[in-house]
C-alpha cells in the first residue's frame, strides 16, 4: 500500500504503527495477528522511527524516561502487562535501545509475508533477552533462521533509496499527527497505545 498521507485504509484493515525499539510496541506486535484475525482485519504493518518524532515534537527522549516517576511506573506496569499476555519480559540494560538496522529490514520485510515473523524475533531480542539488536550479526541471524538472504537483504536495508524511504515514512507519521508508539489507524480513525487495540480493532463509524 503506498504511503500518501491522503490515502484512507479500508474498514476491513488495521494500519499498525510501530518501533522497534518500543516497550509498549512489543506487546501490540507479539499479539496483533491473532487478535486481528479474530476480527477479520488485515494488518497493514508500519514500521517507523520514533526518536525523530520526539524530537520535532521538543522532546529530548521519552516522555516516561524524561520523568522519574511516570518512568517507574511504566516498568511495574511492563511487568503486568506480560503477565496479562503471556509473553516474555526482561528489562532492557540499554533503553531505548538503538534498532535502526532492523527497522530498515522491518521496511523491507513489511511490505513481503516475512516482516511480521521478523519484526517478532527482533521483539523477543529487544525485550525478553536484552540483546543488541542493532548488531549485524544478530540481524542476520534472524534473517538466516527465517530462511532468507540474509547479506542480500541488509544491503538493501542499507542502500540509500531504503534508508530514504525510512526518512520518508517517519515523515508521513509526523504528518498523521502520530506521537507515540503503538498507534493504529482504522480508516481516519487514529488509536494511541497498546491499550487501545482492542478499540481499533472494534471501531465503526458512527
Amino acid at each position: 500500500m503506498p504511503d500518501h498521507p491522503s490515502a484512507t485504509p479500508e474498514l476491513s484493515t488495521i494500519e499498525f504503527w510501530f518501533d522497534l525499539s518500543s516497550n509498549y510496541s512489543y506487546l501490540s506486535v507479539m499479539r496483533i495477528e491473532a487478535a486481528a484475525a479474530a476480527h477479520g482485519k488485515r494488518v497493514i504493518w508500519r514500521p517507523f522511527l520514533l526518536g525523530p518524532v520526539f524530537k520535532a515534537l521538543g522532546w529530548a527522549d521519552a516522555p516516561f524516561i524524561l520523568q522519574k516517576e511516570k518512568g517507574e511506573y511504566v516498568w511495574h506496569d511492563m511487568v503486568r502487562l506480560c503477565r496479562k499476555y503471556g509473553l516474555p519480559w526482561v528489562k532492557p540494560s540499554s533503553f531505548p535501545r538503538r534498532a535502526l538496522l532492523p527497522t530498515r529490514v522491518a521496511l523491507i520485510g513489511c511490505d513481503r509475508e516475512w516482516g511480521p515473523a521478523f519484526c517478532k524475533q527482533i521483539m523477543q531480542l529487544n525485550f525478553a533477552e536484552d540483546r543488541d539488536v542493532d548488531s549485524v550479526d544478530v540481524v542476520e541471524d534472524v534473517l538466516n533462521e527465517l530462511g532468507l538472504p540474509a547479506l542480500d537483504l541488509i544491503g538493501a536495508a542499507e542502500s540509500h533509496q531504503n534508508k530514504l524511504l525510512l526518512r520518508e515514512r517517519t515523515e508521513l507519521a509526523r504528518r498523521k499527527a502520530i506521537f507515540g508508539a503503538p498507534t493504529f489507524f482504522v480508516g481516519s480513525e487514529m488509536f494511541w497505545g497498546n491499550d487501545r487495540l482492542d478499540d481499533a480493532l472494534t471501531f465503526t463509524p458512527a
